[in-house]
């Protein structure tokens, strides 16, 4: 029995009338294509599961936590807070750090000249009214917060719209300075300049590590509800900072693109006003000063006097520090002492000791 040779494919023999030819020639060409695309598929697939997880994730939890659920995460609706004072400082202070900041990258404004003047104003009014008498590091985080809101998917995508997030409403705004009536005191000019200065240099890509991808904070004076549902990561000065648990909170999620649409919204000043006066039990401010002012916790019940705020001095009411004028005194001492050295009598006939 002689061996059978093997046959042969040659495409000589595809040249059968009719294009034949052609058309198995597409054939190969489809199957080719459609070779490729499965393979770039399942790469892409392998990618996504093994790297991009990250970002693939979150987006359903965007559609179970809707917009509603996240504005309620503040501290200006009193609904919120369970404890304030001494009360809240203590359980504030047994809930432990569940985790250490995670690095977050740089933001960097990039914007035409009158919409950067916006944001920086934006974002200087939520350092001094939320920061004014912290620490550095305190305030550089206060910017960090809100730079890392522009760039999460659940919050607006301007600085100005994530300050005033809620500013139209009484109570629940996201930053309690733009519905509490803080802004119609005038700010202190020194502290005002620390703040935009830090503003400044938070726009141009400084990050405050401490607090990395941090999203929310509040005073240790105050215990909200949403304290047990993020992961506590920091405390500068008086303020705890937090960010949101699992992938919410990683540098990967925060990817929503800068829109360089910066309005201060106009505010109904009349009601700021009954607001703050109901509040803080203060004298009305005149109808015309509409200025930034430092924000007071309110219903804060362990102050120590009527300006002591946590520990904190309420630079906008009317207490200030008085140092006497030495000339002055020593005026005074003068008066009563003659030039020989001696006490002068005093208008009652009695001598007052020096």
């Amino acid at each position: 029995m002689t061996a059978q040779p093997m046959p042969v494919l040659d495409l000589a023999d595809c040249a059968a009338p009719g294009g034949s030819l052609r058309r198995n020639r597409g054939r190969v060409i489809q199957a080719m294509l459609g070779l490729i695309v499965a393979v770039l598929c399942a790469w892409l697939a392998r990618d996504l599961w093994d790297g991009g997880r990250e970002a693939a994730a979150p987006a359903l939890r965007i559609e179970l936590a809707p917009a509603p659920a996240i504005a309620r995460l503040n501290v200006d609706d009193r609904a919120q807070i369970i404890a304030s004072g001494s009360e809240a400082v203590a359980r504030n202070a047994a809930i432990p750090m569940t985790t250490t900041a995670v690095p977050m990258r740089a933001f960097r404004l990039a914007a035409p000249s009158d919409t950067a003047a916006n944001a920086l104003k934006c974002l200087t009014q939520a350092i001094y009214y939320e920061a004014a008498t912290e620490p550095l590091e305190g305030r550089r985080a206060v910017a960090q917060v809100v730079l890392n809101r522009v760039r999460h998917p659940a919050y607006p995508k301007s600085v100005c719209g994530v300050v005033y997030q809620g500013a139209e409403l009484s109570t629940g705004c996201q930053f309690s300075f733009t519905c509490d009536g803080a802004l119609l005191r005038a700010p202190m000019a020194g502290p005002w300049r620390e703040a935009q200065q830090i503003a400044r240099e938070a726009l141009a890509g400084r990050v405050e590590p401490e607090v990395g991808t941090a999203t929310h904070y509040h005073a240790d004076y105050v215990l909200p509800r949403w304290a047990f549902q993020m992961d506590k990561i920091a405390q500068l000065g008086r303020h705890l900072f937090y960010r949101f648990e699992g992938s919410w909170g990683r540098p990967a999620f925060f990817g929503g693109a800068y829109n360089a649409r910066e309005v201060i919204p106009a505010l109904d000043f009349s009601r700021l006003r009954a607001r703050l006066i109901a509040g803080h039990g203060l004298a009305a401010p005149d109808a015309g000063s509409f200025a930034p002012g430092l924000t007071v916790a309110p219903q804060i019940t362990d102050r120590h006097a009527e300006n002591d705020v946590g520990g904190r001095i309420d630079m906008t009411r009317s207490w200030r520090p008085s140092i006497p004028d030495p000339t002055a005194s020593a005026g005074r001492y003068q008066a009563l002492v003659g030039e020989d050295g001696h006490v002068a009598p005093s208008a009652s006939g009695t001598q007052v000791a020096p």
